[in-house]
C-alpha cells in the first residue's frame, strides 16, 4: 500500500476565508425614472416595488455589523434589525422579490442583499443562491468576478455540492484569483476528488507545475505534492523523481519526502543507495532511527570508519540513536586513527603513473568519505577519463564533490551525465545544487517533512 505522507487533507473552518465580509451598500433603488435615477441602476417597477424595504432592513442591518465583518453577537443583531424591517422571515421575504427580479441590476441588487442576509442568518443555501445571482446579473465589476466565483465555490463545498464547488473554484482560478489563505487550489483539488474526478485534480496540478516552469519560477507546493502522491502511488520511478526533485529543491523543507520517495521506488543496492542517504544527510533530513541505521549499513563501518562514526555520533547527540543502539561505536572509532594513517599512502598509491582505474576511484571514496571534498575532486575528476571505471558513479561523485565545494554549475554538468540506475540519485543531488545555487527562487518558508 503507497504511504499516503505526501498531500495534506483538506480543513475547512465554516468561514474559509471565503469574502464573508458584508457588501456594505447596493444600488440605490427609486420609482421616478429620470435620468439621473436611470444612470445609477435600470430597476423593473415591479421590483423596485418589492425591493425597497427590503433595502432599508439590510442597510439596518449592515448598520450593526462595524466594518462588514461578522462577529456572533453583531450577526445576532443584524438578523434581528432586518426581520424587523420584513416581518419575521428574512428568508421568505427574498424568496418573494425573487420573482420580481427580472433585469441585470434587479439580480445585482438582490443577489448582494440575499447573499449578506444568507450570513448574518447563517444561512449557507441562501448566501450561495445570492452568489449566483450577483454572477448571472453580469454587473459585477471585473475585479469582483474571481472573488464571486470563488465565495460560491467554497459555499458549495461547505454544502457537500461538490460538483459546483469545482465549478465555481475552476472559474475564480481562471479569473486569476488569489485566496488570501491560499487554500484555492487544495479546496478545488478535494472538490474533484469527492465528486469522483480525481482525474481532474491531477491534470489541474500538472497544469500548475507546467505553467510555473514555463515562467521560470516556483510551482506551488500543493501541486507538486498533488502530482507527486499520484506518482509514487503508481509507482512510477522516473515521474515521481523529477517531482520529488522539483519539491526539494524549491521547499528545502521537504527534502526528507523527495529522498524517501526515491529510495523506496528505486530500491538501490547499497553502493548506490549510499549517495542518497549521504544527501539526506547532508540536507539534515534524517528523521528517524531507520534513517540512521539505513545510512550505517550503506556506509559499512569496516570500510568507512570515519563517515560511520559521524553518523553515529550525529544521530546520537540529535537523540535520534542511543549508545544501544550502536554497540560497534567503540570498534567503529578505535579503526579511525589507523585508517587515517593511510591517506598519505592511498594518496600516492593514486598519483602513480601506472595507477588503475579502481584505485583512483577508491582514493575519491576514501577522501569524500572523510568530508574532504576538493581532495576526493582530484581523484573522481582523474578517473573519469580512465578506462574500466564505472562512468556514472564517478560523473555522480565527482557532481558531489563540486557540490559540497559550492561548484554549482560544474556540479550540474556531471550529474547529467549519469545514466541507468544512479540517474534518480543524481538528480535529487542535481535539484540540492540548483537549490543552493539560486536560493531565492526557493520558496520563503520551507514546508514540513
Amino acid at each position: 500500500m503507497a504511504r499516503k505522507f505526501l498531500v495534506s487533507r483538506v480543513a475547512l473552518a465554516v468561514a474559509l476565508s471565503s469574502g464573508l465580509a458584508m457588501t456594505v451598500a447596493t444600488p440605490a433603488m427609486a420609482a421616478k425614472k429620470d435620468k439621473e435615477k436611470e444612470a445609477a441602476g435600470k430597476f423593473s417597477p415591479e421590483f423596485v416595488k418589492v425591493a425597497q424595504p427590503l433595502q432599508k432592513a439590510m442597510n439596518d442591518a449592515i448598520a450593526k455589523i462595524p466594518g462588514g465583518k461578522p462577529t456572533p453577537e453583531t450577526t445576532a443583531a443584524a438578523k434581528q434589525a432586518f426581520e424587523a424591517g420584513v416581518g419575521s422571515d428574512g428568508k421568505a421575504a427574498f424568496q418573494s422579490a425573487s420573482a420580481a427580479a427580472t433585469t441585470p441590476d434587479d439580480k445585482n441588487a438582490l443577489g448582494s442583499m440575499m447573499r449578506n442576509y444568507g450570513i448574518i442568518s447563517q444561512d449557507l443555501a441562501l448566501k450561495f443562491q445570492g452568489s449566483l445571482m450577483l454572477l448571472e446579473s453580469g454587473k459585477l465589476d471585473a475585479a469582483n468576478v474571481g472573488m464571486t466565483n470563488y465565495d460560491a465555490g467554497v459555499t458549495a463545498y461547505q454544502l457537500k455540492d461538490y460538483a459546483n464547488s469545482a465549478k465555481y473554484l475552476k472559474a475564480a482560478k481562471d479569473a486569476g484569483f488569489v485566496d488570501s489563505s491560499g487554500q484555492l487550489d487544495l479546496v478545488l483539488a478535494d472538490a474533484y476528488k469527492r465528486n469522483n474526478n480525481p482525474e481532474a485534480a491531477l491534470q489541474m496540478a500538472k497544469d500548475d507545475v507546467a505553467a510555473a516552469q514555463a515562467k521560470g519560477v516556483a510551482p506551488s507546493e500543493t501541486a507538486l505534492r498533488s502530482v507527486l502522491q499520484q506518482t509514487y502511488t503508481a509507482k512510477q520511478l522516473a515521474p515521481s523523481t523529477e517531482y520529488a526533485a522539483l519539491l526539494a529543491q524549491y521547499y528545502p523543507g521537504t527534502w526528507n519526502t523527495a529522498v524517501s520517495v526515491v529510495r523506496q521506488l528505486a530500491s538501490l543496492p547499497r553502493d548506490q543507495n549510499l549517495d542518497l542517504m549521504r544527501l539526506m544527510f547532508l540536507t539534515g533530513s534524517m528523521n528517524d532511527k531507520r534513517d540512521y541505521y539505513e545510512y550505517l549499513e550503506n556506509v559499512d563501518p569496516r570500510a568507512f570508519p570515519g563517515e560511520a562514526s559521524k553518523v553515529m555520533n550525529d544521530g546520537i547527540s540529535k537523540g535520534k540513536l542511543t549508545s544501544a543502539d550502536v554497540p560497534d561505536k567503540a570498534n567503529t572509532e578505535g579503526r579511525v586513527a589507523a585508517d587515517k594513517a593511510s591517506l598519505p599512502a592511498t594518496e600516492r598509491d593514486a598519483n602513480k603513473p601506472g595507477a588503475t582505474g579502481a584505485t583512483v576511484v577508491a582514493a575519491g571514496d576514501v577522501f569524500l568519505s572523510y568530508d574532504q571534498p576538493a581532495k576526493a575532486e582530484t581523484f573522481y575528476a582523474k578517473a573519469a577519463s580512465m578506462p574500466g571505471v564505472d562512468a556514472s558513479k564517478v560523473a555522480l561523485r565527482l557532481g558531489m564533490t563540486q557540490a559540497l565545494q559550492g561548484k554549482y554549475a560544474d556540479a550540474e554538468a556531471n550529474f547529467a551525465k549519469v545514466t541507468g540506475t544512479r540517474q534518480p540519485v543524481a538528480k535529487l543531488w542535481s535539484a540540492y545544487a540548483k537549490g543552493k545555487a539560486a536560493p531565492a527562487t526557493a520558496a520563503a518558508a520551507p514546508a514540513a517533512n
